[in-house]
């Protein structure tokens, strides 16, 4: 969100002294803490809708001496308006992280101090478990024979960018921030993750191929800093058009809906972990910062082989 932008939003809701802070507390986690410009649109979006609410509520201007009486029963208030307009439990979760950032940051650095934003419990979330596709599944949908060859570059750039996904288990805002200096050198690829997380990732001979045949037919030049994936206009691919590129292929080979750019990179993991690889290793070509969110897809593993018992089991079809 840009500042004019922030500007004109908190013109008639927000006090001087508070705006002030907001941009200080923008530039912090830009520049200081790398955030990503999607979480920080998503946590700066949040924080605006927060004070909008204390606006109406209170009818009047919102400053720093209103965050800090901001009572326990404002926060659920805020929450419960969010559960009404139908926020699922992620997204009221997210809003409350993007929140509670800003009042620690104000407070971490003495402007201001809220005595209750730390009883506000988090919204509780659903355990999903990853849904990656079939072995059959993902190999079908990264066979050459998918690329529309009566069509532009752009059916090539798509099965490049899919077969990059699933060889090497990229989230997709990683994959579309590589530029032509990141390609493999001696069998890795450099990524940028989370957090401005380097790491190295090996790259299968299948996957070098896929980017080399894109490469050859991108119509515009090559240059180190240009991104990877373009777009039609020449400018870097965006996750929508990815997306869409993912459904319409999604239909054209008959794959179910849970089919997604992300569902590779779980089918990535979870096809290691079938054929041994042990988690420590997984985490590391994931990125995952923690163990805890590798540990997902041995809970996947472990309801496929007991749906492969259930059906093989001579024992379990005898009644």
């Amino acid at each position: 969100m840009g500042d004019k932008k922030l500007d004109a939003l908190l013109e008639f809701t927000a006090e001087p002294d508070l705006s002030d802070q907001i941009s200080k507390w923008i530039t912090w986690l830009k520049f200081e803490k790398n955030m990503s410009p999607h979480t920080l649109r998503a946590y700066t979006g949040d924080l605006t809708q927060f004070i909008d609410f204390l606006y109406s509520h209170r009818e009047e201007k919102v400053g720093l001496s209103t965050l800090s009486t901001t009572s326990l029963t404002d926060f659920r208030s805020w929450l419960s308006r969010k559960s009404m307009d139908g926020l699922a439990a992620a997204s009221r979760a997210r809003s409350l992280s993007g929140v509670k950032n800003f009042l620690k940051w104000l407070d971490k650095n003495g402007v201001m101090h809220n005595a209750h934003v730390g009883s506000v419990r988090t919204p509780k979330l659903p355990h999903k478990l990853p849904r990656p596709l079939e072995r059959p599944q993902a190999f079908r949908l990264l066979e050459l024979d998918t690329v529309d060859k009566d069509q532009d570059w752009t059916s090539v750039r798509d099965h490049a960018l899919f077969t990059l996904l699933y060889g090497c288990g990229l989230r997709i805002n990683e994959a579309l921030s590589l530029d032509i200096s990141d390609m493999p050198r001696e069998g890795f690829l450099r990524v940028m993750g989370k957090g401005r997380k380097e790491r190295q990732v090996p790259v299968l001979a299948i996957v070098e191929k896929a980017l080399t045949l894109y490469r050859t037919a991108c119509p515009f030049p090559e240059t180190p800093d240009r991104p990877l994936f373009l777009g039609e206009r020449g400018k870097r691919l965006n996750q929508g058009v990815a997306q869409k590129s993912m459904r319409d292929m999604r239909g054209l080979l008959n794959l179910p809906d849970t089919a997604t750019p992300h569902a590779l990179r779980h089918s990535f993991a979870t096809h290691l972990l079938e054929n041994g690889a042990n988690l420590r290793e997984i985490q590391e070509l994931l990125g995952h910062a923690s163990l805890s969110t590798t540990q997902r897809y041995t809970e996947v593993n472990a309801d496929d082989l007991i749906r492969i018992y259930k059906a093989a089991h001579p024992r379990s079809k005898t009644k």
